[in-house]
């Protein structure tokens, strides 16, 4: 424990954890609080099996000296948003996101997303008599 860990009430403190491992709870499970755990790695293939070894996948983030390098793992990486050298709060509401796996609803929305998303199709056909068929 870096920093917080103490729930103050029913408020919970910026918290900072290292050493996680996938056996820990906060390896695991995906975490809505101000709480980021720390897991290390050894190569950029291990960073990438170790992201994607859960059912989550809602944001991403990747800090590095090369935004090749950057572009090459986000691809690699099943979650729904993703951001090279940019916080995962990071976010524009008017363009399209979602979650993949557990995360998210699984779909898109947001912006000009939002007409498909919550809207279904159909097709109608008025006239205003019926048209006469040779039969």
């Amino acid at each position: 424990l870096h920093a917080g860990g103490a729930p103050n009430g029913v408020f919970f403190p910026a918290t900072v954890i290292s050493g996680v491992t996938p056996k820990m709870r906060a390896y695991r499970e995906e975490i809505f609080g101000p709480i980021v755990s720390i897991s290390t790695f050894s190569s950029n293939d291990q960073a990438v099996a170790m992201a994607n070894d859960t059912e989550y996948g809602l944001s991403a983030g990747i800090i590095t000296r090369s935004v090749t390098c950057g572009k090459a793992i986000a691809d690699r990486l099943r979650v729904g948003l993703v951001h090279v050298n940019d916080q995962t709060v990071n976010d524009d509401g008017f363009m399209p996101m979602g979650g993949q796996g557990n995360s998210g609803n699984g779909s898109r929305h947001g912006g000009p997303a939002n007409v498909e998303e919550f809207t279904q199709w159909q097709w109608l056909t008025i006239k205003d008599a019926p048209t006469e068929y040779p039969l």
